[in-house]
């Protein structure tokens, strides 16, 4: 990526897209057309209002992407909305990241909430907190603590899948979160506080506080007795 000039934004007004260096907005701050940088970090308000490419991406305020959002590595403590696609290598999501269409990468890291509009794609996901998800989320590990609300995804599919319950660090918070899906599939799948239609596994546990319609799984079926399962079937 070539080296540019850096945009600082303190104040508030529309800036042009083209090629920066470092892109950084600690105001109230508007780019209008296509941006590519090496680092684009929004410490106030920021929406750039086409494609955004970039080499690192840091969010403490919020900011919203009408377009596509492709970057190798960021980090949102704040909110994010990319109203697009979004290809992003390298996730930590300590607040809340919003995707129109499709998110996929390689380690997504999440401590907050997301919502997806499409699929979810990545090698490693690891997320404590809730979702939404309106595709398949697919990903070689898939380790999840649902800790508030109630997280859902039309598919859910991976080897090694762990759905766990999470108590919340809120004192006053005292419901537990909650996963509901059509189907899960994986090599190794345990689940607590699930309702699902499908679970299709080679080892599949069952934990508490689940309602399944049916197991299909080809080695081992493991239930707790705090669990409902309509039907289980060797494959």
């Amino acid at each position: 990526m070539k080296k540019g000039q850096n945009l600082t934004i303190n104040g508030s007004g529309n800036y042009p897209g083209g090629s920066y260096d470092k892109v950084s907005i600690r105001g109230d701050g508007t780019i209008n057309s296509n941006i590519e940088c090496s680092m684009f970090h929004i410490y106030g308000t920021g929406e750039a209002l086409e494609n955004v490419k970039t080499g690192s991406v840091k969010v403490l305020g919020e900011s919203e992407i009408k377009g596509n959002l492709e970057s190798s590595d960021m980090l949102v403590m704040g909110t994010m909305a990319i109203d697009g696609k979004a290809a992003l290598e390298k996730i930590k999501i300590l607040g809340t990241l919003e995707v129109g269409e499709r998110l996929n990468g390689e380690v997504a890291t999440i401590k907050g909430s997301i919502s997806v509009g499409g699929d979810v794609e990545y090698e490693k996901f690891d997320l404590s907190g809730g979702f939404e998800i309106k595709g398949l989320l697919n990903a070689d590990t898939i380790t999840i603590g649902l800790r508030f609300g109630e997280s859902t995804a039309e598919e859910i599919g991976g080897e090694k899948i762990t759905i766990k319950r999470k108590t919340s660090l809120l004192p006053f918070v005292k419901e537990e979160g909650s996963l509901v899906v059509k189907v899960i599939e994986g090599d190794e799948i345990f689940l607590e506080n699930t309702k699902a239609d499908i679970v299709r596994g080679n080892l599949v546990k069952i934990g508490s506080g689940c309602q399944i319609g049916r197991v299909e799984y080809s080695n081992d079926f493991i239930q707790d007795k705090n669990s409902t399962v309509k039907m289980s079937e060797k494959i």
